[in-house]
């Protein structure tokens, strides 16, 4: 598998002070003034790559959240299936999904920027996560360690799970019960892949 090259590393003096603005006042409160200033461009140089702060902090958020998938998909072994290595990339991806500050103040000032991409289409890093996927699949289908069926269908409805406990986890937690804690739901999804992945 190829992995994207694309990750929240990767320097954009633009996309990093919208990542500033953002952590500081939340994507309603942030301006494209804000953004050039932060940035020391022009507000039309901001003008001709983004029509407005939403597009931009998509933007932002496809490379922040491609970047955290990136990042957890363990490094092939040929000690270790590839359905063990897309698990264990799921599990701490979900993780360090739900500890990511940008998420969590999109989450806690901004949830309604999200519900797009639960509700009506799938945004850039949503199709960009498919493919990284997709990918880590066909290499279980290859080496017999997860079932065979069609890898976008698949990939999909993987990706359906996995955003249920990305978004929801919260609602389901009780933090003074161990059976009920982030870490046993954790456990819980890693049960859920393993049984749906397996060949």
């Amino acid at each position: 598998m190829t992995p994207i090259r694309h990750n929240e590393r990767d320097s954009d003096p633009v996309l990093d002070a919208v990542r500033d603005c953002v952590l500081a006042v939340g994507v309603r409160r942030t301006t494209l003034t804000d953004v050039a200033r932060r940035a020391g461009v022009s507000r039309m140089t901001l003008y001709r790559r983004w029509p407005d702060v939403r597009s931009l902090v998509g933007d932002l958020m496809t490379r922040e959240w491609v970047g955290v998938a990136t990042r957890a998909m363990p490094d092939p072994r040929p000690d270790r299936s590839a359905r063990a290595l897309v698990v264990d990339g799921l599990v701490d991806g979900v993780e360090a999904f739900r500890a990511h500050p940008l998420f969590r103040k999109i989450v806690d000032v901004d949830p309604e920027l999200l519900l797009p991409y639960v509700l009506d289409r799938r945004g850039a890093s949503q199709d960009a996560l498919l493919e990284l996927l997709a990918g880590a699949l066909r290499d279980g289908h290859a080496d017999g360690s997860v079932r065979v069926c069609h890898p976008g269908r698949q990939a999909r409805s993987v990706l359906l799970i996995v955003q249920s406990f990305t978004l929801s986890l919260r609602t389901m937690t009780e933090e003074d019960d161990p059976e009920l804690t982030p870490a046993a739901f954790l456990e819980e999804l890693r049960t859920i892949l393993e049984r749906t992945l397996a060949a």
